[in-house]
Order: structure tokens, then C-alpha cells, then sequence
């Protein structure tokens, strides 16, 4: 990141789990959130993205640990929960943002039931575990929850279903947690990415017209970079900077959508 996003520190003293931080979007958070003084768990299934996610982090100057976490089982979100705590005495944030494979393009009668269950799993009922078992550190710290979701749970997607379906369970479930919550003094909202990642770079490769398209459809141009242009939207929803924001979506795209 460039040095002037970081002049000052949003996040100093604050202690942050990212989930699915080994690679892509959550990396990206990841690294902004400790450029910006958070201390920052990685939370990632694998080891070996999420160590070597880490090291790069604390190469840039940050402060970054890693701990296995698989999402879609409630007691790896404890015990991630337990040692984010354990490590850093407190928890202020944490960012949900681990998916299982979207998949390619497929219409829903195609879709196989492990596509579905994991999607479910990962995005639905995991938004539900971390919630619930960060729910007193947050309280405590009155800190922030941060959904990843996306416009495709906005608008639909005619290939997509099953990846819109879970992305609207999740702006659904931060509304209405962002008021339970808000009268704790934690403030809950969603960000809708569009980045160059793994996965994109993929449906790239699956789709060589797809870029263009992408490019085109979007006013700024470009695709968006997880570090750069994603991770200050989390460190703003993270940061006193939004002490008076909850219960809503930031689609961080470079304008491809503007249905909000």
C-alpha cells in the first residue's frame, strides 16, 4: 500500500480476525487493517496461503498471525475467537468474509448439492457462528462486524443463484443484527467487492472476453485491488472514522453498480 493511505493509524491498539484472509479479498483487508495498527489474525483454512499471507503482512510493516480456521465448523470460529483474545487480550472486529467455491457459471438445475451446502455453510450459517461467538468480546470492546457480501445478493445473478441467494441472506442477517446490536454500542455493515483475485483470474482464464466486459461495464475503468481500494473501506468501517454508520452496504466496484 502507499504510504499516504497509512499516515495515520485507524486501527492502533485493535485487535481484528479476517477470515479467508490466506489470499484474495481478505487478504487485502488483512493487510490494510494492520498497515493501519490493527493487530490481525488470518483466519484461513490453509496453511499454506495463510502463513505465507502473514509473512508479506509483517514484511510491509504490519502485525499479523495465523490460525487455522474452517468456517463452515462452529468450534474452529471458537477456538479462533479464543486465541485472538488469549493473544491479544481483546477483540474489536471481525470481518467475515471465507466463501466455498462459487463454481462456474451454472443454471440451478445444474447445481450440485455440495455446491449449495457450502456455499450455505461458509457464507450463511457461518455469518451466524461468528457473530454469536464473538458477539461479548465485540460487546465489550464495542467494536464492529463487517460482512463481505456482494450486488450480485442485490440484484441477482441468472447464472449465480445460489452465490446471490447467500450474499441476500447475509445483507439480510447484517441489517437486522446492525439493529439488535447497535444499542450494545457495536456497529455492523456489509461491503459488496469487486477485486482482482485467484478466483477472478480463473474466470478469466475460463472466459478470455470476460475482462473487457468487466472493464467496460464498470465508469472508473479498471478492477479493483484488495489491498488498495477494498481494504480502506473495512478499515473505515472498523475506525472511530464510522462510530455513527451501521446496518449498510458499501459496494466497493468502481461503479458498476449504482443500484443503492
Amino acid at each position: 500500500m502507499n504510504d499516504s493511505t497509512t499516515d495515520h493509524r485507524l486501527l492502533e491498539g485493535k485487535a481484528v480476525i479476517v477470515t479467508g484472509a490466506g489470499g484474495g479479498v481478505g487478504y487485502g483487508i488483512a493487510m490494510a487493517m494492520a498497515l493501519h495498527g490493527a493487530d490481525v489474525v488470518v483466519a484461513a483454512r490453509r496453511p499454506d496461503n495463510g502463513e505465507p499471507a502473514v509473512q508479506q503482512i509483517n514484511d510491509a510493516g504490519g502485525l499479523a498471525v495465523f490460525f487455522r480456521c474452517d468456517v463452515t465448523q462452529r468450534e474452529s470460529i471458537e477456538a479462533t475467537v479464543a486465541f485472538t483474545v488469549d493473544t491479544f487480550g481483546r477483540l474489536d472486529c471481525v470481518v467475515h468474509n471465507a466463501v466455498s467455491a462459487v463454481g462456474p457459471p451454472t443454471e440451478i438445475q445444474d447445481i450440485e448439492p455440495d455446491l449449495w451446502q457450502g456455499m450455505v455453510a461458509s457464507a450463511v450459517r457461518a455469518s451466524f457462528d461468528c457473530a454469536q461467538v464473538a458477539f461479548p468480546h465485540l460487546k465489550a470492546a464495542h467494536g464492529s462486524y463487517i460482512l463481505i457480501t456482494s450486488a450480485t445478493g442485490i440484484e441477482g445473478s441468472p447464472y449465480l443463484p445460489v452465490y446471490g441467494m447467500v450474499k441476500a441472506a447475509q445483507r439480510g442477517f447484517g441489517k437486522s443484527l446492525a439493529r439488535e446490536w447497535g444499542p450494545e454500542g457495536i456497529r455492523v455493515n456489509l461491503i459488496g467487492p469487486v477485486a482482482m483475485t485467484p478466483a477472478l483470474e480463473v474466470a478469466y482464464q475460463a472466459n478470455p472476453v470476460l475482462e473487457a466486459r468487466l472493464v467496460k461495464r464498470t465508469p472508473l475503468q479498471r478492477v479493483g485491488d484488495p489491498a488498495t481500494d477494498i481494504g480502506p473501506a473495512a478499515v473505515f468501517f472498523a475506525s472511530d472514522l464510522a462510530r455513527f454508520v451501521a446496518g449498510q452496504t458499501l459496494i466497493v466496484d468502481g461503479g458498476g453498480f449504482m443500484g443503492l
